[in-house]
């Protein structure tokens, strides 16, 4: 009871507070104008993407999130950034649009909750167009031995007062696993941040087309 009333009335409030921080902002601004075409935000929650988009650049904007609380959170912010959004509550393992119709695809500090990551980036895959592009910008798992460590410590904890937060997952391995090349990553500890939750990966992913008549 305690628990489902601090997911429902206090932890978006927190994820909004934590995800806008300023190094996180930071990484939103050099990853979120580069989206264009038909756009799906996957994990849009509370809307922190929605003043770093070129508007100039989107022709449609789709908005996936699980939570009725972040998405009403999200919509004044929208509103007041004058950009249309398409708002889908559900969860990324299951995307209720048609195969091939989004040229891209964004996701931002989502892949370390998303429950079922790997049916999820299926997901993705299947509704991008065979030139559209994966936008990513993630935290995970450290390259450093001793705080790889200290995230697994940390971890069955964390995910219980984070929203089901994971702090190890190998963002860049779920990615190419699920069938996409990564054309470009960069990666750091993000400054101001502990380095348990810090560790930082984005860049751009781009489908793997298959000829089967080779």
């Amino acid at each position: 009871m305690i628990l489902s009333l601090y997911n429902k009335y206090i932890l978006p409030k927190v994820l909004n507070c934590t995800c806008g921080s300023k190094p996180i902002n930071y990484q939103r601004a050099k990853i979120v104008p580069l989206a264009e075409g038909v756009v799906l935000d996957i994990g849009i929650g509370s809307g922190l993407n929605i003043p770093f988009y070129n508007k100039s650049k989107i022709k449609y904007l789709y908005g996936l999130d699980p939570s009725k609380e972040l998405i009403e959170m999200a919509k004044p912010l929208a509103k007041k950034n004058q950009i249309e959004i398409e708002f889908l509550k559900c969860g990324a393992e299951k995307i209720p649009l048609s195969d091939n119709s989004i040229d891209t695809v964004l996701i931002t500090y989502t892949m370390c909750t998303i429950p079922d990551v790997s049916l999820s980036n299926s997901e993705i895959m299947r509704v991008l167009k065979d030139n559209g592009k994966l936008l990513f910008c993630e935290h995970g798992l450290a390259p450093d031995t001793n705080i790889a460590k200290w995230q697994k410590r940390i971890n069955p904890f964390w995910g219980k007062i984070a929203g089901g937060c994971n702090l190890d997952r190998n963002i860049p391995k779920l990615i190419t696993l699920s069938g996409f090349k990564i054309s470009n990553m960069e990666e750091m500890y993000l400054p101001s941040t502990p380095k348990f939750a810090g560790y930082n990966y984005w860049g751009v992913a781009e489908k793997i087309n298959i000829n089967l008549n080779t």
